[in-house]
C-alpha cells in the first residue's frame, strides 16, 4: 500500500552530491507522519485482518528519533516494538 501524506510536499528533500545522498527534513515530518500514519497502516494492513499494531514485528526507517516518537506514540506501540529501529538509529 502507499499514502501520499497531506500537505507534505517538500517534506523529505533529497540531493544527489559527490559525497552521496544528502536529505533535509522539514521540522514538521514527525507531525506530519503522525497525522497520517494511521490511514497509512490501514490500507496497508487491513486486507491482512491486521489491526493490532503491537502483534507484529516492526522495522520503521529511522527519520530520527522525533519521528519514532511519534509512530510509538500514535500506535500505543510498547517499547521493545521499535527497538531494532532505535538501535540502528544509535549506530548509524
Amino acid at each position: 500500500a502507499q499514502t501520499i501524506a497531506p500537505d507534505s510536499e517538500g517534506a523529505i528533500d533529497g540531493h544527489l552530491r559527490e559525497a552521496g545522498l544528502t536529505f533535509h527534513l522539514l521540522k514538521d515530518v514527525p507531525g506530519i507522519v503522525s497525522k497520517n500514519i494511521d490511514k497509512a497502516l490501514v490500507e496497508a494492513f487491513q486486507p491482512l485482518n491486521i489491526s493490532d499494531y503491537n502483534s507484529i514485528f516492526w522495522i520503521a526507517h529511522p527519520g530520527g528519533p522525533a519521528i519514532l516518537d511519534q509512530v510509538e506514540q500514535k500506535l500505543a506501540l510498547k517499547p521493545e516494538k521499535m527497538k531494532a529501529t532505535r538501535d540502528v538509529l544509535s549506530e548509524y
